[in-house]
């Protein structure tokens, strides 16, 4: 996801970003470094070295920090971020499943009448667990 442009605003001690038609925030608190009220951000600018998809700032003491915009996705807990994410996390389980497997690719492909995971001899269950701080 491309950022269309990014702020910051020392009053909410957040940086404001412009994905695509949706607006987010980001603190200062979560990056690296952070600005503060004794360094604070002195410049900010879209990264076009990231292909616009990450953010890079400088603040008052000369150090600089740059923000990815799926660090800002998965702060906010952006729900097409986060479906994306499940859905790697789950390839690349499917792929590690094939290598240790003891069927040939071909049986593998003859029985995915049914789900990857499942051909594979695995359960896939969503846990809700409360959040750790």
């Amino acid at each position: 996801m491309k950022i269309r442009s990014v702020g910051y605003n020392n009053r909410k001690k957040a940086f404001e970003i412009k994905v695509g038609p949706r607006a987010f925030t980001f603190p200062y608190s979560k990056a690296v470094p952070p600005p503060t009220v004794d360094d604070p951000v002195r410049r900010i600018a879209v990264d076009k070295d990231l292909a616009r998809e990450g953010f890079t700032y400088v603040l008052e003491s000369g150090r600089e920090g740059t923000v990815h915009v799926e660090q800002v996705l998965e702060y906010n807990q952006d729900p097409s971020y986060l479906r994306d994410l499940l859905l790697y996390k789950l390839t690349i389980e499917a792929q590690k499943r094939i290598e240790a497997s003891p069927l040939s690719r071909r049986e593998v492909v003859r029985r995915l009448g049914t789900t990857l995971l499942q051909v594979l001899d695995c359960d896939v269950d969503f846990v809700v667990r409360v959040k750790s701080a």
